[in-house]
């Protein structure tokens, strides 16, 4: 099977909880592609025919775009001779020279084009996800001992050439939060099992253990005195102790973004590298929900070659059991070689548990934990105890525990065999450590001394395990050679899990809505920090260190908000699947750290506004700039922070944060309707008032909205005055079609309340896209919904609340919106009236209270006239997309994927999508149908060790866009469409008073160099490319740095690993930058 790779990326943005928009926008199709990226080939010279057409256009609306642009340029410029500008002040005017005026096509350097075109064809001995799930079955027959696997059996001589070689890997997973906060287990548990460590593996140089959550790790180390530190050094050195993966926390793999994956993999590794002087090589992820390539991505850019998983759906672990492809090279889709593979070991059984890894009988294997020894507080559920290993059982105890590792081992390629040995929080008393340590030592001497059992075992740590594997099959210690015993290369992802029966967890891709929104507002407002404070501290060193700036606070406070970030990836953080107290904690943590970057964006932007640098002073009780929102509280919505406009003009500063010159709204809340609005230049910018409505029929007579369109250059900070003056008109209507710059919306009148259909102004073309609301319930059986778990009663029951809905209709100069409020739901469609990539949209924003609810989950359903039959698309982590098919084998949950960013479907002629400011599940279920769950409260646990409900829901926001296009690949409006809705523009006001770079870290304060991390979008080239409003073109992937930073000088530049641990030769020109598409690439940067 063909595939075309997928792929997208995206940012962070609006103060809706869970936000959606919807954007529609309609090409002619390209007829030399079928809707699978298949290549048609008959017709070819009408095809080559209509291309150089094509070319022609380009050319001739190229060079018409040179000559607007040039004469815009000339005019600009005889503005700024003769115009009046600001007040006098101390004030730089940011942008001076206003932007250009975007080309209406979107230049595209043809060899841009060839990524999405080339289809995805998979390696000769290759596995694709999609197409194991077309071959299974999806039964659950009675397996026996291994009760979802198969009976398992061998040959007493299959070891007698090549003896077994096991490897034992002592290990203890440490959730920084799940039952007790991230500090009370660390109090109770954690500390005690790192200091028990370095006793005792100090007593047998043959001991081992690894170690992965680096949050907790940080936490010990600062807490232990220097002698301690080295003997975890010596350990360190001599094998015994091994890091495995050293991010932050292991993190979820299905709700986290990338920035935030890259986020606490930086954080980790940096932490190793400053402290312990570390470079972990392989990963290790034995709890996440399912995983994704995303990550295994992620790991092999940092400079890891092997990775371990474990949570993936039995029936793919029982197929990969029996084809014996448990370990293979997981490769990206998109990557049409091997540089993108890692080499990776799935845990063939149900858990990561002693019982569960020692072989495919539990009952067996249980009796191999040794915590589990009679008069202890933990036993065995199959109710055979552990035995004491003795002169006396020793024999026979060798040969029960060496059946299963043979049984184990016929699972495998290899005579190399795994096996861990650990659980949660394990190895916190020292007795538990000589129970475990002593016993299986006595067994390994055992085993090792008696040649005719043809087995060597021994304590090893994952990186052991790997080095014996590439080692027995000829493979290179790191690189990605296959080796003389081929191991298979596999593309795709391992959602949606499910562990048992019917019992997939696809409930938390959506659990606390809340807080996967607060993630990404920290995301958005920590990136833009970031940046800031670099720019600053660089901009600082032109003019002379000042004595006020808080380099070091606010170095400190962008340290903790990355670790606050970081930590909130752990997968029972972000996944919603904690404690309530839980996550009150770490949505306090979000909340704070949100607070601080902000202290550190506004004192950042502070210096560089002025013009008058020696007169900057820092003064944190009243500071200079102010943000226009103020959240309350940890679990309350932002409000306006509303500004007092008088005759005096008000300043606001207004920052992008984005790579990209940017002509985007800007609203803010002011108190008059009589506003004016002037840019740098003195010249009027267009705005419209609004109410503000203090319920859903009372407007507020004493604030108002104030929207104006706002341009700003990458990166950079322009000045807006606000003073009283004229007021603009808004109406209020009860129009059935409410009109944009690009799209018309239309109502029934039986069902004004929700869109009904969507008309493109360019060609009068009109489409069925209907918007409804639907209540899931959930089963009756014994296991129902819960925090982990989607187990529905039935199909969705259309939403109809028990009070008629109240409807407004506003319509203005720049925007137009209806607004419905029901009993659950405030939901609004706004068209904006602009150009560039908000024009081109329909944004849509519900705000969902379910807090009356019993066992309710409640969804978005968008249907469409599209023919996409049972496909569809999902993104990974907001850094590509993989394909989907909605199976009838499967039950309607199992059908739900992760959406992090994105999902589409598409025909032959179009594509609808919706891209969401956060996490959320969402799927297909028939066909031109998109449903998305929105908020889930459940009334009891699901039995998976939570031992609750979800019943603490907030009142949260949700914003999404749709998107109709052409073709199989994101398009550079669907990037850019993301972008703006995660990383709005951030309006700071003067305050009445008076007139991704990562800063690295080293000691205590921030050090003279910078990470500079580089993403290069993939797009497709078979969409529209008119009015996306960008004033760039494409570069087929070169960056001059010079053009990048344009007011700083580079004083050194050197290629570094993802997380910068490993330093890359390069002889390629500094100054010059080339990334493939999708690759992501980091820089050691000094900046002057």
């Amino acid at each position: 099977m063909k595939l075309s790779r997928q792929f997208t990326v995206f940012g962070i943005a609006i103060f809706c909880v869970v936000v959606f928009s919807l954007y529609l926008m309609l090409d002619h199709i390209d007829h030399s592609k079928n809707p699978n990226g298949e290549r048609i080939q008959n017709g070819q010279l009408g095809i080559l025919q209509d291309k150089i057409d094509h070319l022609e256009r380009l050319l001739a609306e190229n060079n018409e775009i040179i000559a607007n642009i040039r004469d815009s340029v000339i005019n600009l410029r005889e503005t700024v001779k003769d115009g009046k500008m600001f007040p006098e002040g101390n004030m730089s005017q940011g942008n001076v020279e206003l932007l250009p005026p975007a080309p209406a096509l979107l230049p595209i350097h043809s060899e841009d084009c060839q990524f999405a075109a080339q289809t995805y064809s998979k390696a000769a001995d290759g596995v694709q996800m999609l197409d194991v799930y077309d071959l299974l079955s999806f039964d659950n027959p009675d397996g026996g001992v291994w009760k979802q696997g198969f009976d398992i059996s061998y040959q007493d001589n299959e070891w007698d050439n090549e003896p077994l070689q096991v490897f034992v890997v002592p290990h203890s997973h440490n959730d920084p939060g799940w039952l007790k906060t991230f500090d009370d287990y660390y109090r109770d548990q954690t500390q005690h099992i790192l200091n028990n460590m370095v006793v005792k593996l100090h007593e047998d140089s043959r001991r081992k253990m690894i170690w992965s959550e680096i949050s907790y790790f940080s936490k010990w180390w600062d807490s232990i005195d220097e002698q301690k530190r080295d003997a975890v050094r010596r350990l360190i050195e001599s094998g015994q102790l091994e890091v495995a993966t050293g991010g932050w926390v292991m993190p979820d793999e299905a709700s986290s973004h990338y920035f935030a994956l890259i986020d606490q993999l930086v954080e980790g590794h940096q932490w190793l590298e400053i402290n312990l002087g570390v470079k972990p090589k392989t990963g290790w992820a034995v709890d996440p929900f399912g995983h994704t390539p995303t990550h295994a991505y992620l790991l092999r850019q940092a400079g890891l070659s092997n990775m371990l998983i474990q949570r993936v759906h039995y029936s793919v672990k029982k197929h990969f059991a029996s084809q014996k492809t448990l370990e293979f090279f997981w490769r990206q889709n998109w990557d049409q070689d091997s540089s993108s593979d890692i080499l990776c070991h799935m845990m063939p059984f149900y858990s990561y548990d002693v019982p569960h890894t020692c072989g495919p009988d539990p009952k067996i294997c249980c009796q191999f934990d040794f915590k589990r020894l009679p008069g202890g507080r933990i036993s065995c559920p199959w109710r055979i105890p552990p035995q004491a290993i003795t002169d006396n059982n020793i024999q026979e105890r060798v040969q029960t525990l060496l059946d299963q590792y043979r049984k184990k081992s016929k699972l495998f390629r290899t005579n190399v065999l795994l096996a861990p040995l650990g659980d949660d929080f394990r190895y916190a008393e020292a007795v538990e450590w000589d129970q475990q340590f002593e016993n299986y030592q006595k067994l390994f001497d055992y085993m090792n001394s008696h040649p005719e059992l043809h087995v060597q075992a021994q304590f090893g740590t994952i990186s052991d395990y790997f080095e014996a594997l590439r080692k027995s099959t000829g493979m290179d210690p790191v690189g990605m050679n296959v080796g003389q015993l081929a191991l298979p290369v596999l593309s795709g992802d391992f959602f949606t899990y499910a562990d048992r029966d019917d019992h997939y967890w696809s409930g938390y891709f959506t659990s606390r809505p809340f807080y996967k929104r607060l993630d990404r507002v920290l995301e958005s407002h920590l990136r833009a920090a970031e940046v800031l404070y670099s720019l600053t501290l660089a901009n600082i060193q032109k003019y002379g260190q000042p004595s006020d700036y808080p380099a070091v606070d606010n170095y400190k406070l962008l340290t903790e908000a990355r670790r606050n970030l970081g930590l909130f990836q752990h997968h029972d953080a972000i996944t919603g699947t904690g404690k309530d107290w839980v996550v009150v904690d770490y949505g306090t943590r979000l909340f704070h750290s949100i607070l601080n970057v902000k202290r550190v964006i506004v004192s950042s932007a502070h210096w560089l506004v002025l013009k008058d640098k020696p007169a900057y002073y820092h003064d944190p009780s009243n500071p200079f700039l102010q943000m226009d929102d103020v959240q309350p509280s940890q679990d309350a919505l932002p409000r306006k922070t509303i500004l007092e406009v008088g005759e005096k003009p008000r300043l606001l500063v207004v920052y992008n944060p984005t790579e990209q010159a940017r002509t985007s709204m800007v609203t803010v809340y002011v108190t008059t309707p009589k506003v004016r609005v002037l840019n740098a230049l003195g010249h009027v910018v267009r705005a419209q008032v609004s109410a503000v409505w203090n319920d859903a029929s009372h407007a507020a007579t004493d604030v108002f909205q104030l929207s104006f369109v706002a341009q700003a250059a990458p990166l950079g900070l322009s000045v807006y005055q606000l003073m009283e003056g004229m007021e603009p008109r808004t109406e209020a209507t009860a129009a059935l079609w409410v009109c944009g710059k690009v799209i018309h919306l239309g109502m029934t009148p039986e069902n004004i309340s929700c869109l009904q259909k969507m008309r493109l102004k360019e060609d009068d073309a009109e489409f069925l896209v209907k918007v409804e609301f639907v209540w899931y319930g959930t089963t009756s059986n014994k296991d129902k919904s819960g925090a982990y778990l989607f187990l529905p009663d039935k199909e969705a029951t259309i939403y109809s609340p028990s009070q008629p809905p109240v409807v407004r209709v506003t319509k203005g100069l720049l925007f137009s919106e209806v607004t419905t409020t029901f009993t659950q739901i405030t939901h609004t469609l706004r068209l904006y009236n602009i150009h560039g990539v908000e024009g081109q949209s329909v944004e849509l924003c519900n705000t969902v209270d379910i807090r009356g609810e019993i066992n309710h989950e409640i969804a978005m359903r968008i249907t469409s006239d599209l023919n996409s039959k049972d496909r569809f698309f999902t993104d990974l982590n907001g850094y590509q997309v993989q394909p989907r098919k909605t199976m009838a084998k499967l039950p309607l949950q199992a059908n739900f994927y992760p959406m992090t960013s994105m999902v589409y479907l598409q025909d032959s002629s179009a594509r609808l999508s919706l891209l969401t400011a956060q996490s959320l599940g969402a799927a297909s279920l028939k066909s031109g149908q998109l449903e998305v769950i929105m908020d889930r409260r459940l009334n009891q646990d699901d039995n998976r060790g939570l031992g609750q409900g979800v019943l603490d829901n907030k009142i949260t926001n949700e914003t999404y866009f749709n998107l109709m296009l052409t073709f199989l690949y994101p398009s550079i409006l669907s990037h850019m469409s993301y972008m703006y809705l995660n990383h709005p523009l951030i309006s700071m006001a003067v305050s009445q008073r008076s007139v991704s770079l990562l800063s690295q870290e080293e000691g205590g304060g921030p050090s003279e160099q910078a990470a500079l991390i580089l993403h290069r979008k993939g797009f497709d080239c078979g969409f529209s490319n008119r009015n996306t409003g960008l004033l760039c073109s494409t570069t087929r992937g070169k960056i001059r740095l010079e053009k990048l930073l344009t007011d700083l000088k580079v004083k050194s530049i050197t290629p570094v690993s993802l997380s910068l641990m490993h330093t890359h030769n390069s002889d390629a020109d500094p100054q010059e930058i080339s990334l493939k598409p999708m690759e992501i690439r980091t820089y050691r940067l000094q900046l002057s």
